[in-house]
């Protein structure tokens, strides 16, 4: 039903700066809210910011509060999150995900991979 790419990952300095992009196609108007989530290596998937398709309500992780923001291009169908200040912590596969009113996430992209050298 939707489909979600992810793209932007790489390796990057602590101190530096990245943005990654994801990409939504088929029935996006059946979305209610897109997430990106980082899954590090050994550890759990844990969502660090979201926003609602509709409008510009959004949220942030408090592990990313101040540096990372969420945001989606006016009326379209790709979603940024733009990673600032970043920390050797911040290393981990990013995953942006989407789901419907009532629904869990359940549409997910393959997700990109973000290495912050210390």
């Amino acid at each position: 039903q939707v489909q979600l790419q992810e793209s932007g990952g790489g390796l990057v300095q602590a101190g530096g700066s990245l943005r990654l992009s994801c990409a939504a196609s088929g029935r996006t108007f059946d979305i209610y809210e897109v997430g990106w989530f980082r899954q590090a290596a050994g550890k759990e998937r844990v969502l660090v910011a979201a926003i609602a398709w509709s409008g510009g309500a959004t949220y942030t992780d408090d592990s990313v509060k101040g540096r990372f923001t969420i945001s989606r291009d006016d009326g379209g169908n790709t979603v940024a999150l733009q990673m600032s200040s970043l920390k050797a912590e911040d290393t981990a596969v990013y995953y942006c995900a989407a789901r419907r009113r009532t629904n869990p996430y359940d549409y997910w992209g393959q997700g990109t991979q973000v290495t912050v050298s210390s």
